[in-house]
């Protein structure tokens, strides 16, 4: 059957993972801080507790594990690039504005299909 999906679910799936993905980046960016810039070590509790969330929010995901990943990495890339430029304020190249689009397409595709994530 060739049925079209609500966006709201599609919303939700793509949130969820954008979601995921600034909680992986806190809990990686938060180690940096400490590691590299000489932050308090009192950022280990938000870096802990970003992970803790971080694998939760996983588990809320509804599908295969090996799928979510999948589906996931390409949010994951394309909210890294963000990182990078709203939070290092690095400037994007158009590749990788591009490399962004494709992996963004990926998790779409992954996603959508029938009998992917959502259904």
């Amino acid at each position: 059957m060739n049925e079209i999906l609500p966006i709201a679910q599609i919303l939700r799936v793509f949130g969820l993972f954008l979601i995921t993905a600034i909680a992986e980046l806190l809990g990686c960016y938060f180690p940096y801080l400490i590691l590299n810039q000489g932050r308090s070590a009192w950022l280990w509790l938000p870096t802990a507790i970003s992970l803790m969330l971080f694998v939760w929010l996983l588990t809320l995901h509804p599908a295969a594990s090996g799928k979510i990943y999948a589906a996931y990495g390409g949010v994951y890339i394309f909210t890294a690039l963000l990182w990078l430029r709203f939070v290092d304020q690095v400037i994007l190249t158009r590749w990788d504005v591009l490399g962004g689009v494709i992996v963004l397409i990926g998790a779409a595709i992954i996603i959508l299909q029938p009998q992917g994530l959502l259904r």
